[in-house]
């Protein structure tokens, strides 16, 4: 699935741009580019690679809270109650990235959406702008 942005055709999530990519380096190799086309395919071979590597990346409750949203006590009620697997040991549990629950956005941050940019402080807008950027997947440089 894409969404279109400025006129161009973008992949919905980062977790689809290998696929995005591939099917680039078809047509590439189509009109007879095959060097353009194998630096697609390695590009997409690595970022596949990357997003595994993340996704198998295991968290200590502490920062597997700070990344959901959720508390500590309540991701180690979940991974006792056999909700979310044990990615560590027993006493010692760990969370597999690809596992965590992910908290919904929370109003507040809805509402600096829709606060006018003179009454935020730099911290609402920084946090605004990076919420806005994991819901879409993307980030615009």
């Amino acid at each position: 699935m894409t969404r279109k942005s400025r006129g161009k055709t973008k992949p919905a999530s980062v977790e689809g741009l290998p696929a995005d990519w591939r099917g680039k380096a078809k047509a590439l190799r189509r009109y007879g580019s095959e060097t353009a086309a194998l630096v697609l395919d390695l590009c997409a071979e690595d970022l596949e690679t990357t997003i595994r590597d993340r996704d198998e990346t295991t968290l200590s409750l502490v920062e597997a809270a700070r990344e959901s949203g959720y508390s500590r006590e309540h991701l180690g009620r979940l991974v006792r109650d056999g909700k979310i697997p044990n990615a560590g040991r027993l006493n010692a549990p760990r969370i597999a990235r690809i596992h965590l629950p992910r908290k919904a956005t929370p109003p507040a941050v809805l509402l600096v959406r829709d606060a006018p940019r003179r009454e935020l402080s730099n911290r609402q807008i920084v946090q605004s702008i990076i919420q806005r950027g994991m819901e879409d997947g993307t980030h615009e440089t």
